[in-house]
């Protein structure tokens, strides 16, 4: 699932979580996130 960047797949997260979208969506995403050795909490402290 390379073909969001970075940036765009830690924004589709956080809208999908602030929307509520299904769960499984969300799961999908943040295993990718984690995958990309993306810090959920650096980028929500703004690093």
């Amino acid at each position: 699932m390379h073909y969001l960047s970075d940036e765009l797949l830690v924004e589709a997260f956080m809208k999908a979580v602030v929307l509520n979208t299904d769960q499984d969506f969300i799961h999908l995403l943040e295993n990718e996130i984690k995958r990309r050795g993306i810090s959920l909490e650096e980028v929500l402290r703004g690093s």
